[in-house]
């Protein structure tokens, strides 16, 4: 691993640029450019796609998730990311160009000629991971232009790029589920899950922490929540560059908290792995003591997770709700091999 926290700033009379040209499943050619600026407090990454607003968070989280086994990390400049012309909703030609540019902007990656056509996708760039790509060259690449297949074209995984192998078996992921309830039919357990990689000598905890698809404010609850837990840990600050997604990506209180500090804590190796799914909720306003505080809709949740529990879960809950919740709760649970255990401070359960 390699620590840039502290090395020398590049300074260039413009942002430097690069560009990475994609063909499209309607035979139309799209190039990506990405330019490279100092951050001064602006968001690590930015894409524009005007009137695309699914399109631009696409962008934001294929960035995001492929930057997870990057060897490298330095948040002091930011990488802005933007298309010539708009792919149709179903196209996906264009991700590896993206992760190409990326990279190729912030130096991790030189290409042998001066123009990139790269076609590829996939479902686990958190992974480095590429899934998807023409089998065959397309006709409209020129003798100078580096070709860049994914998948069974030619490029499997990122590391490929540097002759490394792949990165995959490093990366340790773990969903967790929280209740997430509404007062309707769409009350259900969604799960939020954890990716992380080693690293060594970073800088702000929170800057290593990214999760693409959440807006701005709950992004930063995220991020605050998870380091405060990990500084409860002793030894687990400057360690992991870390991924978090959520199967929802809207909604509103703290019941994912806990479940989101179980999912990281899981990933890590701090705890055991349950047999079926760990379902949490709980907050806290003091997680770097390891404290767990109670939620909101404690009566409508309960029930939520008493439906929905399956055999070999482990259910956590807080330690506020166990007078209420009566004993016939546990009993019931434990009746269909679900597990419960009432909790007031992370890493006593």
């Amino acid at each position: 691993m390699i620590d840039l926290s502290h090395s020398p700033v590049r300074t260039a009379a413009r942002p430097p640029a690069a560009e990475c040209r994609s063909l499209l499943q309607d035979g139309r050619i799209l190039t990506v450019t990405a330019t490279r600026r100092p951050r001064a407090n602006r968001a690590e990454v930015k894409c524009v796609a005007p009137g695309a607003p699914a399109l631009c968070e696409r962008m934001l989280e294929v960035v995001h998730l492929a930057r997870l086994t990057e060897s490298r990390f330095d948040s002091r400049e930011q990488v802005v990311i933007s298309m010539d012309i708009a792919p149709a909703a179903t196209d996906r030609n264009w991700e590896l160009a993206v992760v190409l540019a990326d990279r190729m902007v912030r130096e991790l990656w030189t290409a042998p000629t001066p123009q990139v056509c790269a076609i590829g996708w996939s479902d686990s760039w958190q992974f480095g991971r590429v899934d998807g790509g023409p089998h065959t060259a397309p006709p409209h690449c020129g003798s100078e232009t580096t070709l860049m297949l994914g998948g069974a074209g030619e490029l499997t995984h990122l590391g490929a790029l540097h002759g490394h192998a792949d990165s995959s078996a490093a990366v340790s992921t773990v969903r967790s589920w929280f209740p997430l309830h509404s007062g309707g039919v769409h009350d259900a357990l969604c799960w939020v899950e954890a990716s992380v990689y080693p690293l060594d000598g970073a800088g702000s905890e929170e800057e290593t922490i990214s999760a693409p698809g959440l807006d701005a404010a709950t992004q930063h609850a995220v991020r605050q929540t998870l380091a405060e837990a990990r500084h409860f840990d002793g030894n687990a600050l400057g360690r992991w560059r870390t991924v978090l997604r959520f199967e929802q990506p809207r909604f509103q209180g703290n019941s994912w908290q806990l479940a989101l500090v179980m999912a990281d804590r899981l990933a890590r190796g701090r705890d055991f792995l349950p047999r079926g799914r760990m379902i949490a909720t709980g907050s806290s306003s003091a997680w770097h003591a390891g404290r767990v505080d109670a939620v909101e809709g404690r009566v409508a949740k309960l029930e939520l997770i008493e439906r929905q529990a399956l055999k070999g879960d482990r259910v956590l809950l807080p330690a506020a709700w166990e007078v209420e919740a009566g004993e016939g709760y546990a009993a019931r649970l434990r009746a269909r091999g679900v597990s419960l255990a009432w909790i007031e401070r992370i890493g006593l359960i």
